[in-house]
């Protein structure tokens, strides 16, 4: 019988020879983010042509691959679960797939053989002296296909962390290794102005000391993040783990102690930030990285009492629904954890969700406060599970209003700009 080691050298080799494991009409599942290998993507997209109708599925790609090219599309093509600066013009293009999910389902889509699952390509850490591997990176919907796929490749590099969790591969379930050692991708805090900084103020102040928060990613989110820093004993239960919760830890504004589900623990299914971020999570028995359909399920996340979620929007229409993932017809992001985690605040006792939006958009010539989504809106949150909206001009409260007190609250918050507009519309579609 090998030994762990043993059997780690015998599945050790290049990507190039990782490839020949790939069949016709794969399905490859690649992880979220900066989850994904770049080794083994870079070797795909250089011999993409040796095959016919594989797919890689992914949630939020980080590098645009070769294999990002509408012209190799029917030898290998992205499948979208949610698109990104990567492969939105793909998305937008009509030459990539597009999966529309729940984040907190897609592992259950790959168990119940509703989602193909063929090949997993995965980054992951170093292995430890028990034969397991970390995917601390992206542990999402990757488990769940390791658990069914025929093929698993994983590319071991040390500067991934080894974090705790229900995040780890044995040696054995593993087909191929390929090693790399290039730093992991980092990415950087987005910008925050003035208009993003006034509605991270009014959520701010919303949010009570011992709360557990879940906080997308975006300059919004993020400035609500800068405001919290003399908040205390607050918790963590979130998709996204990144450079804003590590400095809302650092000034001891995180604790977890208070929180009802996992006390102690920051719960995360990946990770997207720096270098700091990543070193921060090696071996931190604070952290604990779950897939998605623990994270992200309402039931699960909702355990949480004072849960509170924010996550951003694009257009917000007079009874609340949102469209959150596209410009009209065309694909921008996609429902991500948005609705799992609206939802798990409003099962939380004393939890809060806030959608969060600036007022207008193209240099203040477009309102995002509309009569009704624009046609072709891919819809996210409906209206029934929207509660609070923010704009920089307020905080509409929604939940247990009519029709007629939606739209007075959205407008109250609208920009003074649009709000006659919007009064005139609401008469006209009878909602006043």
């Amino acid at each position: 019988m090998q030994t762990i080691r043993e059997q780690y050298e015998a599945k050790r080799g290049s990507a190039t020879e990782a490839l020949a494991q790939l069949r016709d009409d794969d399905m490859i599942i690649v992880p979220t983010g900066v989850g994904e290998p770049p080794a083994l993507l870079t070797a795909l997209s250089s011999e993409r042509t040796r095959w016919r109708g594989i797919r890689v599925a992914q949630i939020l790609a980080m590098r645009k691959y070769g294999y990002f090219d509408q012209d190799t599309a029917q030898h290998v093509r992205h499948a979208a679960l949610f698109f990104g600066g990567a492969s939105r013009a793909s998305g937008q293009g009509g030459w990539c797939d597009f999966i529309p999910n729940y984040f907190s389902e897609i592992p259950q889509l790959i168990e119940r053989g509703l989602m193909p699952c063929d090949v997993v390509f995965a980054m992951a850490s170093s292995m430890n002296a028990q034969g397991h591997f970390s995917l601390s990176l992206g542990t999402d919907y990757t488990m769940a296909a390791i658990a069914r796929a025929r093929v698993v490749v994983l590319e071991v590099n040390p500067n991934v962390p080894f974090a705790h969790g229900q995040c780890h591969v044995h040696i054995s379930q593993v087909t191929a290794l390929v090693e790399s050692n290039e730093p992991i991708l980092e990415v950087g805090l987005p910008t925050i102005g003035p208009v993003q900084e006034a509605i991270g103020k009014l959520v701010a102040d919303m949010i009570d000391d011992g709360s557990t928060l879940q906080i997308g990613y975006g300059g919004i989110p993020d400035a609500v993040v800068m405001q919290l820093t003399e908040k205390r004993d607050l918790g963590v239960h979130t998709e996204m783990i990144g450079d804003g919760i590590l400095r809302l830890v650092e000034c001891g504004a995180v604790t977890n102690r208070r929180k009802t589900l996992l006390p102690g623990k920051m719960v995360a299914t990946f990770a997207l930030g720096s270098r700091r971020l990543y070193e921060f999570m090696h071996h931190n028995p604070m952290l604990e990285m779950h897939p998605s359909n623990f994270t992200n399920d309402p039931y699960i996340a909702g355990q949480n009492d004072n849960l509170v979620s924010i996550n951003a929007s694009l257009q917000v229409d007079l009874l609340g629904q949102c469209g959150s993932e596209s410009i009209a017809h065309l694909p921008y992001s996609g429902t991500g954890g948005q609705v799992d985690f609206v939802r798990a605040a409003n099962r939380s006792r004393g939890g809060k969700s806030f959608i969060v939006l600036p007022s207008t958009a193209k240099d203040g010539t477009i309102s995002r406060i509309v009569p009704m989504l624009t046609p072709g809106t891919h819809a996210t949150t409906s209206k029934n599970d929207v509660n609070y909206v923010v704009t920089e001009f307020g905080v509409a409260q929604l939940r247990g209003k009519s029709a007629k007190g939606r739209a007075q609250a959205l407008i109250a918050i609208a920009h003074p700009d649009f709000r006659g507009q919007l009064r005139e519309e609401a008469n006209r579609m009878c909602v006043f």
